[in-house]
């Protein structure tokens, strides 16, 4: 397998477990992950929220843990990375107002290049406008987004995910086995014993 450079942006308020877990799992069979957030450099964190499934009609939130970054928004080209990681969380409502971060997501689908996004990630692959044509899950509350941008919403299992050529899509945390694992076979990376 050949390591890939995986851009990873986030931002406050991401959902703890969606940023952690793959940050550290594709990190975990070689390849680099970038953690970014705009107007923020390596060494700084984010803040991150737990959102769990308590029977309420949403989700829950709470404090997650305080994720430190590994890289300098400033300084990434999406040119130089093989892959683009979106976290869910309320982070992709602001992130979406970013010029910088919509021209790097545009990036990476009119390249072809893998895209994995989970919960909400959706919002901001919506307002790329990358999703024309694509089926794609999200959070539920997401689903509209995704039709709204000329999307298929793919109601699947909160632990379950979705692939459609090179995005990865998934409805929240609980899918991560099953997300990172389609993510990985798109990337083409292969684990042996």
């Amino acid at each position: 397998m050949a390591a890939k450079t995986i851009l990873m942006i986030t931002g406050d308020f991401t959902e703890d477990y969606e940023t952690m877990v793959p940050f550290q799992a594709l990190q975990m069979v070689g390849h680099t992950v970038h953690a970014v957030c705009p107007g923020k450099f390596g060494g700084e964190h984010v803040r991150t929220a737990v959102h769990d499934f308590e029977g309420d009609q949403t989700y829950s939130e709470k404090p997650g843990h305080n994720f430190t970054l590994n890289a300098d928004f400033s300084a990434i080209r999406a040119e130089d990375y093989d892959a683009l990681v979106i976290p869910g969380g309320r982070a992709p409502e602001y992130l979406r107002l970013n010029p910088e971060v919509i021209a790097i997501v545009q990036h990476f689908a009119s390249a072809g290049k893998p895209i994995a996004a989970i919960c909400h990630g959706a919002q901001l692959l919506a307002a790329a406008g990358v999703l024309a044509g694509r089926s794609c899950s999200a959070y539920p509350a997401c689903g509209p987004e995704v039709k709204a941008a000329g999307g298929k919403y793919a109601d699947i299992s909160v632990d379950q995910a979705h692939v459609d050529g090179n995005l990865v899509t998934a409805p929240a945390w609980p899918a991560h086995p099953d997300w990172l694992a389609k993510f990985l076979q798109v990337l083409g990376t292969r684990i042996e014993p």
